[in-house]
């Protein structure tokens, strides 16, 4: 095990911890005073409508503030060590989050401003979110931190594509973080996850050397300690919500960590919650459409709502996943360091 990368980890993890809940401390009375709250959809669950009906959003800013400020300051101390240069992998995936969020503050701004829960157009946001991808990995290739070879977890088996590696990438991203935006439904589900997914990155980065655990270790601890310091407030009943602006980032920041360390599908087995949550929607609205809008597959879509209309409370949904979410990542650390 790395100690060095321990002790960096802890020292990050509690300062963003400690700088996520203080500005959410400030941050949310603001959102309140501007009537920056939540309008929820007529076809969601009817308790939703009364319970969650203008809660402060985009509560997101408050860990993402947190995140860079801590990181910034670790880069500072870097460059006067003359290790800076180190952190390119860090800096590009905190990139690929900021950007995802600037899209997700974009679509909030407009569902606030419009009083709905409409904001941007899904093929803008779409768009959008491919052409940040796509930087990305362009990026990531011409700084020598991204290569073409594909590992399948669980086997020995690797495969070089290519070119064709590349378009998986921007798919596989632009996938996951819209899976961490659906998932972002019940209080404190989308932050639980992301904090035990990073947990699992966190324990990969221990056992590595190089520029891509460090950074992996610098990133996973800015994580944990963002969500947890916004769990705080989030924890049902929620006093806020991190919005699109916190999901999508989120949803970067986790797919840019199995990317530093060239295991994409990774993020596939140690965030199946998400995966899940993605394809439930898909195949609701497949199954809907094909049967001629007569047929439902789940009684709501994403899941989680499947089971609040089966009478689960959203502290039940949030623990169950959250147990789920150990397991596979369990399974994530017997395809690592097992296989």
């Amino acid at each position: 095990m790395n100690n060095e990368h321990v002790i960096e980890f802890l020292i990050v993890m509690l300062a963003t911890f400690v700088a996520s809940a203080v500005l959410l401390r400030f941050i949310i009375p603001i959102l309140r005073a501007h009537k920056l709250g939540q309008t929820i959809l007529e076809i969601g669950p009817i308790w939703h409508k009364k319970d969650k009906q203008g809660t402060p959003t985009m509560g997101g800013i408050g860990f993402i503030i947190a995140m860079l400020l801590v990181l910034l300051t670790v880069t500072v101390v870097s460059a006067i060590r003359g290790t800076v240069r180190e952190l390119a992998p860090l800096a590009l995936t905190l990139g690929l989050g900021v950007a995802n969020g600037m899209i997700g503050f974009f679509d909030d701004y407009q569902k606030l401003v419009k009083k709905q829960n409409e904001g941007l157009k899904w093929y803008q946001k779409l768009t959008l979110q491919i052409l940040v991808a796509v930087v990305y990995v362009v990026t990531m290739v011409w700084t020598d931190n991204l290569t073409t070879v594909l590992h399948i977890p669980f086997t020995s088996f690797a495969f070089d594509l290519g070119f064709f590696y590349y378009i998986g990438a921007v798919v596989l991203i632009v996938g996951i973080v819209n899976s961490v935006n659906l998932t972002d439904g019940l209080d404190g589900l989308a932050a639980t996850q992301t904090v035990i997914v990073s947990a699992f990155f966190a324990l990969v980065s221990f056992f590595g050397f190089g520029a891509a655990f460090r950074s992996l270790t610098l990133i996973s601890a800015a994580t944990i300690g963002g969500a947890l310091g916004f769990l705080i407030y989030n924890f049902h009943p929620a006093q806020v919500f991190m919005g699109d602006t916190g999901s999508l980032f989120y949803g970067g920041i986790l797919v840019g960590a199995a990317f530093m360390i060239n295991e994409p599908l990774i993020i596939a087995v140690a965030g199946l919650i998400f995966v899940i949550e993605a394809l439930s929607d898909i195949l609701q609205i497949g199954v809907f459409k094909l049967s001629g809008r007569k047929k439902r597959l789940f009684k709501m879509a994403p899941i989680h709502h499947h089971f609040e209309k089966c009478g689960w409370s959203e502290v039940k949904v949030v623990v169950v996943f959250s147990i789920c979410t150990v397991i596979f990542c369990g399974l994530a650390c017997v395809s690592w360091f097992i296989l």
